[in-house]
């Protein structure tokens, strides 16, 4: 009887990793390409001469070392000026922030002494926003020339509510292994992204690069710690949806350490947790069919049931080994040991700023579920802190 728990055990935690990381990406494809073959294949590349009224938002906190550069790239930008607002918020920042901003006079600059978190920033900035439409970006993040236009375009579908750019991480090192792996993840990552707005909606903007429709724009409460991710899917709770274009993307330097990179991912996974608050609605199926299953498939999983199918799956498979209960146990269990010391010798080049490989590879696959393990401890005691920290990047 107990092996037969420990097998079904075994099967059910393979079947949730297969699915979570595989599976899901396999299955959109194949569900879109049955949507093209239903509804006819269409590039649906709206009007470019569409150029509606924008403000662009740059939250920065102690970000003087980069931000004359943020500031002439946002300058930079190929729009019409007449129609284009740049609004930088820098609340409780200590730097010499504010005064860089007397070189640009034509460049929008609130401020407070108090520091109340990133959030509580942007709603601030919102406050005093005339404009259609906002794009949000981060400090450390430089634009590509025509992300604005190639982002604003897609509102002429009256169901778009909000639409997300693409994050690229830039490693200027041929050793930077932890800009490799994060720059691998996130080539997967927005891979996925493209798919699920292709199948119906985005399931989660990042920061980086991020706009919607003001209208649509909630004050969310200063608590929220992924405030990107929660404002996107509650713009989809209104009934629109949010499209992905790789031609407006975000460039950034990776994390300038491993440990920078755990505290970053502990960090996502801890407001993760909180989000899955906040959104319940979603987690029905029944009220939100299709946008449940996205968001299910793509972003509970990987929080929740994912990680411990790792340890369940070793568990299991080490037990059943043991046992001898049979050829496929054997060889999944000596299939994970090499898995596991590949990831040590990963760990092993991390943190010794060696070339990345495939080593590197599965070290920062379970380093994020690792991640996903310490986000929930925070999140259960409630020690994560809100107010953002400056990223250190390199």
């Amino acid at each position: 009887m107990i092996l037969l728990v420990l097998k079904a055990l075994f099967t059910i935690s393979l079947f949730i990793i297969f699915y979570t990381y595989a599976g899901y990406p396999l299955l959109l494809w194949i569900l879109i390409r049955i949507k093209r073959l239903v509804r006819g294949s269409s590039s649906n590349i709206p009007n470019p001469g569409f150029f509606p009224t924008v403000t662009l938002i740059v939250a920065a906190f102690n970000e003087d070392e980069i931000l004359e550069e943020k500031i002439r790239n946002s300058l930079d930008l190929d729009y019409p000026a007449d129609s284009l607002k740049l609004l930088f918020v820098t609340d409780g920042s200590t730097d010499n922030s504010t005064v860089i901003f007397e070189s640009f006079p034509e460049v929008g600059h609130i401020h407070q002494p108090e520091r109340n978190g990133k959030l509580h920033a942007i709603n601030r900035a919102m406050s005093e926003v005339t404009t259609d439409f906002v794009i949000f970006s981060d400090a450390n993040s430089l634009l590509n020339r025509d992300c604005v236009a190639n982002l604003v375009r897609h509102y002429q579908d009256a169901r778009v509510g909000g639409v997300s750019g693409e994050k690229k991480v830039v490693s200027y090192s041929s050793r930077d292994a932890v800009g490799k792996g994060e720059g691998l993840y996130w080539k997967y990552e927005s891979w996925i992204k493209k798919m699920d707005a292709d199948l119906f909606s985005v399931v989660g903007a990042a920061g980086e690069l991020f706009s919607v429709r003001t209208s649509c724009y909630e004050q969310l409460s200063v608590n929220i710690i992924l405030d990107d991710f929660v404002q996107s899917l509650k713009i989809c709770l209104k009934g629109y949806i949010i499209k992905y274009d790789h031609t407006a993307y975000a460039l950034e330097t990776a994390s300038l350490s491993l440990s920078e990179e755990i505290e970053r991912k502990t960090r996502i996974s801890a407001g993760g947790f909180q989000a899955i608050g906040v959104l319940s609605s979603l987690l029905n199926p029944l009220r939100y069919p299709l946008l449940s299953f996205q968001y299910l498939s793509h972003r509970i999983l990987r929080w929740t049931l994912a990680p411990l199918s790792l340890l369940i799956f070793f568990i299991t498979s080490t037990i059943l080994w043991v046992e001898a209960a049979g050829i496929l146990y054997d060889v999944t269990f000596y299939a994970q040991v090499a898995v596991y010391i590949l990831a040590l010798i990963g760990w092993w080049m991390a943190t010794g700023g060696r070339k990345g490989g495939i080593a590197y590879v599965l070290f920062y696959f379970l380093m994020m579920n690792y991640c996903v393990f310490a986000g929930f401890g925070r999140f259960l005691k409630g020690r994560q802190d809100v107010a953002w920290q400056k990223a250190r990047r390199g």
